[in-house]
């Protein structure tokens, strides 16, 4: 099968495309089919134009737009659909509703009305946008916003079937009307890299040499921030710092937002936690498992809000897969990847007293917290890999293909339509 995918934005420095794409896109490629990943520079434009090659994967950022207001967006969304369209695929699979994936999506749809392209389109849902979701969150103009609420329910709704990363985006996109045999459930996956770091110990690492943490018990807060009240972290440090003098905490990451960077380390000063706490930053890749590997436990917190409960975690993927023992706020997908007590700990969401003892209670008994590690880096392996998932992304192109009248089952570069994806000539 030929597979486009078309990206919001690059690989970095948001994490879609990277985290949650391009893993699918490998294991499709794996599976024999062949792909195509488009993605506009929005926040990198000097990579604008590169293109590169991984087996049957083809990776490419299209020109942006001219620099004008409107039309800039309009042009860069034109040459993802051209470039897509000139590929022939199957399959156009849209990764968010909303933004350059929107837009070349609200134009691929058009032109299947007007059979230019029999192509199917499928879209991806990985956060809530709208109201309610990260209009709340980003600082975006009052007309915007509305735009992007409308862009996500015509996106959803407009198409031939839907991707969608947790359970509670599930249920919204059914409460738009979209069939509940047109919505599949997609979860991220485990990332390659945390299957060599999983077994790994904590004793020697050099990121315990580097911070000197020694042999001291060590928590783990791998964090954009956004998601919490950053004064409820410190809460919970405090408590857990109050039972453990010597305990240490080591930040993996910054905040989404540069206030709450700022915010976070003004109170933990205040609270007296400076000499307790590493602020590591953001890692390379390639040294994000030695990171959190050097931790005996891992925190990892939610508000219970709409945001959090559609979110699937990247970063909790990493944590369980990587075999640390996780203590969780009980909110969204949280209570998919993690089974109570069996392959992490969760706790009642806010619950500062509640989440510090339990942290206490696994770094007082390394038993334990090894057994639940383990437990969980064999269950993500089992359930998550990327090379299951990707079944389950097949499932939703050949009900794509079959909503639209094709007959048959697609198998790796097949053609059950008889003729190439594309007819528009451009």
């Amino acid at each position: 099968m030929r597979i486009v995918m078309i990206g919001p934005f690059g690989l970095s420095p948001k994490a879609t495309m990277s985290a949650r794409a391009m893993p699918l896109a490998r294991a499709l490629a794996a599976e024999g089919h062949e792909l195509l990943v488009l993605m506009p520079p929005w926040h990198t434009p000097k990579q604008a134009g590169q293109r590169w090659q991984e087996g049957s994967l083809t990776l490419e950022y299209v020109p942006l737009g001219p620099p004008w207001p409107f039309f800039s967006q309009m042009a860069t969304a034109w040459r993802l659909v051209r470039r897509a369209l000139s590929w022939q695929p199957h399959v156009i699979h849209c990764f968010k509703p909303k933004g350059y994936a929107g837009l070349a999506a609200f134009a691929l749809w058009h032109l299947r009305r007007l059979r230019l392209t029999d192509a199917r389109l499928v879209v991806d849902e990985d956060d809530w946008e709208g109201t309610g979701g990260w209009n709340e969150l980003e600082p975006y103009p009052a007309l915007l916003r509305r735009f992007f609420a409308w862009q996500e329910r015509w996106g959803l709704t407009h198409c031939d079937a839907v991707t969608v990363a947790s359970r509670t985006l599930q249920s919204l996109v059914w409460a738009l009307g979209v069939p509940a045999k047109r919505v599949f459930y997609l979860p991220n996956g485990v990332a390659a890299w945390s299957e060599a770091v999983c077994e790994r110990s904590n004793d020697g690492s050099p990121v315990r040499q580097k911070y000197h943490l020694r042999a001291r018990p060590v928590v783990l807060l791998y964090t954009r921030f956004f998601e919490y009240d950053v004064a409820r972290v410190v809460d919970t440090l405090r408590a857990i710092a109050a039972q453990e003098p010597e305990v240490r905490f080591l930040v993996v990451g910054r905040g989404l937002f540069a206030q709450d960077d700022r915010r976070f380390d003004e109170l933990i000063r205040a609270a007296y936690l400076q000499e307790h706490t590493v602020r590591a930053g953001w890692v390379p890749v390639e040294e994000l498992g030695d990171h959190l590997c050097a931790a005996d436990v891992a925190v990892h917190l939610l508000d219970d809000n709409l945001v959090n409960r559609c979110k699937c975690s990247a970063k909790l993927v990493d944590l369980l897969a990587c075999g640390l023992a996780v203590v969780a706020d009980a909110v969204g997908q949280n209570r998919e990847y993690i089974r109570h007590n069996e392959t992490g700990v969760l706790v009642s969401a806010g619950n500062v007293q509640e989440m510090a003892a339990q942290v206490v209670a696994l770094l007082r008994d390394p038993s334990r917290r090894k057994r639940i590690g383990s437990a969980a880096a064999r269950a993500m392996r089992a359930e998550y890999k990327w090379a299951s998932l990707a079944r389950q992304a097949l499932e939703a192109y050949q009900s794509a293909q079959a909503s639209s009248g094709s007959a048959g089952t697609l198998a790796p570069g097949a053609d059950s339509s008889g003729g190439s994806g594309s007819r528009l000539s451009i």
